[in-house]
């Protein structure tokens, strides 16, 4: 099993850092071209940026909530309060705080996983940057590269979106994933099989856009030969997707479910699910999401990691993140030029279809905090102790 605090084993690594400061930071980057999944179209990613300033040094992190309630109950918006008013002056008040001690000092707030993770994050950066070692040794990695997959979005025509997986192809890619829904799933699917051949690696994801009563529609996804179906039912019905199990060939996939390690263990018991999509924000933080990476082990259930069309900043622990050993799957760990013309961080670049894992101390990455300010949509919060 992997260690969550395995900070423990590196010497003079096991203080906690004093957190002095936390800073908030809100940004826009334009996407390279729209992004259409069942719960819409995006054409920049607004994103908030926590920055943990502590006396051993800085730390940064990410929150993947969208700017609108539509994929889960967080937002933007809502995160920024949260942590501006809550979570931040738990932290400044707790002062001494190492990463594992973050959940619990933010416990007393209800949900709010991805405004957590963001913290967490930050946290765990500055003290992982502090005690020289990487994001990658922290989280257990075994390998120094991993190999990436890509989320295609929902095309305005056929010959529209086969343009642009003949593109991710040539790239490199090793896994196709279309977003469908109901209206655009058999015959995109079709087209891009028949596109890839029958041995490439791809599966779909629909985003919670169907109800129990597509069961039959669903099951003519078999013919595809798909690696997963993702998420079709919503979040809460566990029970709409051990039926879909029973019903269908395709593997299922759960995703929006998995909140929690002990909500993983439940899903894989019940049959829900056989394979699972790993989102760290998602669970509420990466220490989290190992210990779903190593509940699935244990019950030998292949995890991929998923995105959220994440900066450099959080694309670098995604990619430490999937090279634990249970990842065995292609994840949505796309390069940076797959959503952004210009990262905030040096930009991640495929290579024969694999990311490497960034080696230097925490993250790995060094954030552009020139780009931070000149793609600043308001002006930064600076919560200080008092």
């Amino acid at each position: 099993m992997t260690s969550v605090d395995p900070l423990q084993t590196h010497p003079g690594s096991a203080l906690p850092v004093a957190i002095e400061a936390i800073e908030l930071h809100r940004i826009a980057m334009p996407l390279v071209r729209p992004f259409e999944t069942s719960f819409g179209r995006q054409t920049a990613r607004e994103v908030l940026l926590v920055r943990v300033l502590t006396e051993q040094g800085e730390g940064w992190g990410e929150c993947v909530a969208m700017a609108d309630p539509v994929y889960s109950s967080e937002y933007v918006e809502g995160a920024a309060r949260v942590i501006e008013h809550y979570l931040a002056p738990a932290l400044l008040e707790a002062r001494f705080l190492r990463a594992p001690d973050v959940a619990s000092a933010l416990s007393f707030v209800v949900g709010h996983r991805m405004a957590k993770a963001a913290l967490e994050t930050a946290v765990l950066d500055a003290q992982t940057r502090a005690a020289g070692i990487s994001f990658g040794e922290y989280f257990g990695a075994v390998r120094p590269e991993v190999d990436c997959g890509v989320s295609v979005g929902i095309a305005p025509s056929i010959d529209e979106l086969l343009e642009e997986v003949r593109g991710y192809v040539d790239e490199g890619y090793r896994r196709i994933k279309l977003k469908i829904k109901p209206g655009w799933d058999l015959e995109p699917v079709a087209a891009v099989r028949e596109l890839l051949g029958a041995s490439a690696l791809l599966q779909v994801d629909a985003n919670t856009a169907y109800t129990i009563g597509d069961i039959d529609h669903l099951r003519e996804l078999d013919a595809f030969g798909l690696l997963l179906i993702e998420q079709p039912f919503v979040e809460e019905d566990i029970a709409a997707h051990v039926r879909l199990a029973q019903a269908i060939d395709t593997p299922v996939c759960l995703d929006e479910s998995i909140t929690s390690a002990s909500v993983a263990q439940d899903a894989i018991d019940r049959d829900a699910t056989a394979i699972v999509n790993i989102k760290a924000g998602r669970v509420g933080g990466y220490l989290e999401a190992i210990r779903v990476h190593d509940v699935c082990s244990a019950r030998d259930v292949p995890v991929w990691c998923g995105g959220m069309l994440e900066t450099g900043l959080g694309r670098a622990a995604n990619v430490a993140l999937a090279a634990l050993p249970g990842f065995t799957l292609p994840g949505d760990t796309s390069a940076s030029n797959r959503y952004f013309a210009e990262d905030l961080t040096e930009s991640f670049v495929l290579m024969d279809g694999r990311l490497a894992v960034p080696a230097g101390p925490g993250s790995g990455v060094t954030v552009r905090t020139e780009l931070v300010g000149e793609w600043a949509t308001r002006p930064s919060v600076l919560l200080a102790r008092g």
